[in-house]
């Protein structure tokens, strides 16, 4: 034979049990709280329409309390009571200065991405700029100080010593003129040695063919005697 169908489709564990318990001792608390938060809060808005300032501020302050309790019993979150409580000062404030009452919808973007992105950067770019600058305490300027002389006495060293690379490089320049005129004296002086050898040579040769001319006539003149 079928099973029949269960009847029966809550909680059969005791654990479970246990728990629909706890959820319901916990809305019996709760929900209370929640609804009058809103209704208190709903109140305070209104209330900004009648023009009476003090009745103003008692629904703010019953509106207010009624968000602290809830979020401290848990029937909300402690942020999202945070949040409502600031919206609700926003509205009054506006209503009490003779402007509109600002409603909790969602504004709209009106930069693009592009000029978003940017401002993010920016903004990023400036948080790390002042965390970079330390505390604002004389140990915090006594770092700072510390920290700009290092950086500047490394500068000095660093032009220091970039001053003999620079007249190193600087002094090659020169260099080549010397070597060319070096060059041209050694031409010059080689040219000169070539002329004194060949006209020593020049001269040499006059005189030996005259030494040898001379024997031939005196060999001449004792054959003949």
């Amino acid at each position: 034979m079928a099973h029949s169908q269960r009847g029966w489709t809550g909680a059969r564990t005791p654990s479970a049990i246990k728990r629909v318990r706890q959820a319901e001792r916990r809305r019996a608390i709760q929900q209370p709280r929640k609804s009058a938060a809103k209704t208190l809060v709903n109140k305070a808005v209104l209330s900004t329409g009648n023009g009476d300032a003090e009745q103003t501020r008692a629904a703010l302050a019953a509106a207010v309390s009624a968000l602290d309790l809830a979020a401290k019993v848990g029937a909300i979150h402690p942020n999202a009571a945070a949040r409502r409580k600031s919206r609700l000062m926003l509205k009054v404030g506006a209503a009490m200065g003779g402007g509109e009452i600002i409603g909790t919808t969602k504004v709209a973007r009106t930069t693009g991405k592009a000029a978003a992105t940017k401002e993010a950067k920016a903004r990023i770019a400036a948080g790390k700029a002042s965390k970079a600058k330390g505390a604002q305490t004389a140990a915090g300027k006594a770092r700072a100080a510390l920290a700009r002389s290092s950086r500047e006495a490394t500068g000095e060293t660093t032009t220091a010593a970039a001053e003999p690379k620079a007249a190193a490089s600087t002094a090659p320049t020169k260099a080549p003129a010397k070597t060319t005129t070096a060059k041209a004296t050694t031409a010059k002086s080689t040219a000169a040695k070539t002329t004194t050898k060949a006209s020593a040579k020049a001269t040499a040769k006059p005189a030996a063919t005259k030494a040898a001319a001379k024997p031939r006539a005196s060999s001449k003149t004792t054959k003949s005697s």
